[in-house]
């Protein structure tokens, strides 16, 4: 009786690693470059999203329900790649590939967690542009700075449970078998895939999380839609113009965004990608959009123009004025 008894807790006991070990890449030489590599890209992302925060936080005159909504994407992305970058810089650079359990699944829930707010920002701004293009005369009323700001906290809320949630079920998984992770972070589908007990709640998760992600170009794309329609009913070509012009920077964040990761989507499951391809597509795919942002931002936006030109006169200005004196 003590046997099964024994027998029966053993089957029913959640095994949990001490660590886990980053696979990253294998096989390829002179791979630190890479990793340098997306240092250099980390840099360009934390210093961009930190002016754009600087500047709509300075300027009141962006203080807008569109700003919001960019300054939301901003933080997503400072937030996105410190959850990521100087983690793979600390793994595969000084040899570091081991990572302990609870701190891999806080990395897990920070990379996600941004991640999603980055998607959910998009949407907004979509939704923002939707508004303002086809029913301009009632966008003060269903667009201010309030409704962004509390659309913006339910979305945060929402985003945090839905990923704290699927992070909380690993906790569920044992593994036995083997503790190497095949990505360069901790990872959601190599990690549950690991375990030697069920893993269904698990995969449905990760099938419900990527869902939700590909839901939000789809909502982006059927605004377009809409405003599309919308423009079609203006009569001049220079008001139709005018009107884009106002959609193009976000038009380039939603590709940026959105293509490389859909891409690797659709290659992993029309191809077998090899483990090195899907790493090398992915990290990509997550660093290289928090660089562009801002960018995109700056030489496509006016009111940004408008006010680091207003800056440069008055800095200018000033230095000339102490000079004469």
């Amino acid at each position: 009786m003590g046997i099964l008894n024994a027998s029966f807790s053993q089957n029913i006991s959640v095994v949990h690693p001490e660590y886990f070990l980053i696979s990253g890449l294998s096989g390829i030489p002179f791979s630190n470059y890479y990793y340098i590599f997306l240092f250099f890209i980390y840099i360009n992302a934390v210093i961009g999203n930190s002016l754009v925060l600087l500047i709509i936080a300075l300027d009141r005159s962006l203080h807008s329900p569109k700003y919001i909504g960019v300054f939301n994407l901003a933080l997503a992305d400072i937030g996105e790649t410190n959850a990521l970058i100087p983690n793979m810089m600390k793994t595969f650079l000084f040899d570091s590939q081991y990572i302990s359990y609870n701190a891999c699944l806080a990395n897990m829930f920070f990379v996600y967690f941004f991640n999603t707010i980055q998607c959910v920002s998009l949407v907004v701004l979509a939704f923002d542009r939707f508004i303002a293009i086809c029913l301009p005369l009632r966008y003060h009323a269903i667009v201010n700075n309030a409704v962004m700001c509390s659309v913006f906290s339910v979305f945060w809320m929402i985003s945090a449970f839905l990923v704290a949630f699927t992070v909380s079920l690993i906790t569920r998984l044992s593994f036995c078998k083997s503790n190497e992770i095949q990505s360069y972070f901790c990872d959601h589908g190599p990690l549950y895939r690991m375990a030697c007990n069920d893993n269904s709640i698990s995969s449905f998760m990760a099938k419900l999380n990527t869902a939700v992600y590909f839901a939000a170009p789809l909502t982006i794309f059927l605004s377009y839609l809409c405003i599309c329609f919308a423009l079609s009913k203006i009569t001049t070509w220079e008001g139709r113009i005018k009107a884009l012009k106002t959609c193009v920077s976000h038009l380039l964040l939603v590709g940026v965004c959105f293509i490389p990761i859909i891409c690797t989507y659709i290659a992993a499951v029309m191809l077998s990608l090899t483990p090195n391809v899907r790493i090398i597509s992915t990290s990509l795919a997550y660093a290289v959009p928090p660089m562009l942002n801002p960018i995109i931002y700056v030489l496509n936006t006016a009111e940004v123009k408008n006010f680091i030109q207003t800056v440069i006169k008055k800095k200018s200005a000033s230095i000339a004025h102490s000079v004469s004196d």
